[in-house]
């Protein structure tokens, strides 16, 4: 019953913007960690970036001075700022959140269903 559910992703020329948003809904007692992987063609799925529920954040190498994450604990949303984007950002990027539920208070990894990023001229 608990879902994740992106939106923003898109084609980007190199160099440009764009924002990612993810909103989980369903029955919640807690979001601990939100965040966001990626995964290209043929490739592992990768961490981009997270945040704790105090808003520690964690970011890929990959990304860091490019990337920003942002997350509003009462709307119980993560947003993935994405800038100066290259084609090798290229992949889709999947919400994850660990949360707790009233029939799982130890708490569960949840994952989006994944938005498409394509970085391209």
């Amino acid at each position: 019953q608990v879902r994740l559910v992106e939106s923003g992703g898109g084609l980007m020329q190199p160099g440009g913007s764009l924002r990612l948003s993810c909103a989980a809904s369903g029955s919640i007692l807690s979001i601990n960690t939100m965040g966001w992987y990626r995964q290209a063609p043929g490739k592992q799925r990768e961490l981009v970036a997270t945040t704790t529920s105090g808003f520690k954040v964690n970011f890929a190498d990959s990304v860091k001075g490019r990337f920003t994450i942002s997350r509003d604990n009462a709307e119980r949303t993560v947003h993935l700022q994405m800038n100066s984007l290259k084609p090798e950002d290229t992949a889709v990027y999947y919400c994850y959140a660990m949360i707790r539920t009233p029939s799982n208070y130890q708490g569960s990894d949840y994952w989006g269903q994944g938005t498409q990023v394509t970085v391209s001229s």
